[in-house]
């Protein structure tokens, strides 16, 4: 039998994380209820930046490999540039595999040089990654498709150092797309929704949709304020944030959230839950901040929002939990949709707001008789090559979409980022929903 010492590096790598993930999921089943909420909110997070990094490091070593061994045996290896780019290459790596960390250590009012810098090294690793992988896998193709011998010549080095070089350029160019256009500030998309028994006295009624802004290490206070003029602008009914609006505990980034109070729609600003606010651990305290800005969290609850024009004239909006609460068991939290809805009848219109798209399959396959879910979470993908794994995992990917005759759901790409400052693929977005009567 093999010994873990005879494992190569990749496989130990693979075993560590193995082990951080079944310590995950040891303290979320048999530890949530014996652990204060400062302690399980360290372990959560610390765990979550191990097992990340475990998983990467079998991509790091893979990176390594390709962009410096396998150089290594050229003409240029002693040379002084080689060793820049070996520094150059280990400190990229470095700085993407520390990112996980600065959610312990580097949060406050305006992101730190340092933590937009790992990010930007997070996203451009998985770039890289991918190009890597994708560019290897062609190889392989073409060598079994002409019938080629494996071993190494000449031809076989000039193809084996080309696949590093056109990945990492390839990389350098889309992490630049990507990073100006995040910093561009969101698309304000105007969408016209009929919404079924909606009274004609609230015709027009409109509605502004904030989705995962994710204040916390690369996204400060000068963002959500700029959010914040954006949203004042339109001149909203409601405002609505469903979910991810911070990735930090409410009394280290307070500063970052003062702008919210701005928020002056004259029917109400709601908020429910994303599955970012339960891994602070911190929702209670969240939900008390929000409530000083006159922002009303909707945990597992409705509210009537009335017609300006008659009293008799309203419409049901209700707030679901995110699901990740019961993955976590976060006490007294969970996606309840009976209570939620209580009092909320098919006689009148019913909006429903649900942090993840999965959530809303979920709602619907319970109360067909929902009209208008608005959601979040996939961020579009965010970034290129995640799209395409935000598209297959979730029943709504972004935009628009009808179920049945008289229900729309309605998936935000998301106000900001989460962590990696880059967009590709995707585009950050300040939804204003224009509600029709029918």
């Amino acid at each position: 039998m093999i010994s873990f010492k005879q494992l190569p590096i990749e496989a130990k790598a693979a075993v560590a994380a193995g082990v951080v993930f079944f310590s995950m999921m040891l303290s979320r089943s048999y530890l949530a209820e014996k652990l204060d909420f400062r302690t399980r909110r360290w372990l959560l997070r610390l765990q979550m930046a191990l097992f990340a990094n475990t998983l990467m490091l079998v991509g790091s070593l893979h990176v390594w490999r390709s962009t410096v061994t396998t150089f290594t045996r050229s003409s240029a290896a002693s040379s002084f540039c080689f060793m820049l780019w070996k520094i150059a290459v280990f400190m990229f790596l470095a700085l993407a595999h520390s990112s996980f960390f600065t959610l312990l250590f580097l949060v406050a009012e305006e992101p730190y040089f340092f933590s937009l810098a790992a990010y930007t090294c997070l996203g451009a690793y998985i770039i890289l990654i991918f190009f890597l992988f994708t560019l290897g896998s062609v190889e392989q193709a073409y060598k079994f498709l002409a019938g080629r011998s494996a071993k190494a010549g000449t031809g076989n080095k000039n193809r084996t150092a080309l696949k590093p070089v056109l990945a990492v350029l390839l990389t350098v160019v889309l992490t630049v797309v990507g990073l100006l256009n995040a910093s561009q500030p969101p698309t304000v998309n105007s969408v016209e929704i009929p919404v079924h028994k909606l009274p004609s006295t609230m015709n027009n009624l409109k509605v502004v949709l904030l989705s995962d802004i994710h204040l916390g290490p690369t996204v400060g206070k000068t963002k959500l304020a700029m959010i914040v003029r954006m949203v004042k602008a339109l001149k909203p009914d409601i405002t609505v944030i469903v979910g991810d609006l911070s990735d930090a505990e409410a009394k280290i980034i307070r500063p970052a959230v003062e702008p919210l109070g701005e928020l002056d729609s004259p029917l109400g600003t709601y908020f429910v839950t994303g599955n970012h606010e339960y891994y602070t651990s911190d929702v209670s305290n969240w939900f008390e901040l929000l409530k000083s800005f006159n922002i009303q969290p909707l945990h597992n609850e409705n509210v009537k929002i009335v017609s300006p024009k008659s009293t008799s004239d309203w419409f049901c909006l209700a707030g679901v939990d995110d699901i990740e609460a019961d993955v976590l068991r976060y006490s007294g939290h969970g996606m309840d949709l009976k209570k939620a809805l209580r009092g909320c009848s098919s006689e009148h219109a019913i909006v429903l707001l649900a942090h993840q798209p999965i959530a809303a399959k979920w709602a619907l396959q319970e109360r067909p008789d929902i009209n208008l879910i608005l959601s979040g979470h996939t961020h579009g993908g965010q970034i290129f090559p995640l799209n395409a794994g935000a598209y297959l995992l979730n029943p709504f990917f972004v935009g628009l979409y009808q179920v049945g005759q008289n229900t729309f759901v309605y998936v935000s790409p998301g106000t900001m980022y989460y962590g990696i400052p880059m967009r590709l693929g995707s585009r950050a977005e300040i939804t204003e929903i224009i509600l029709r009567s029918p």
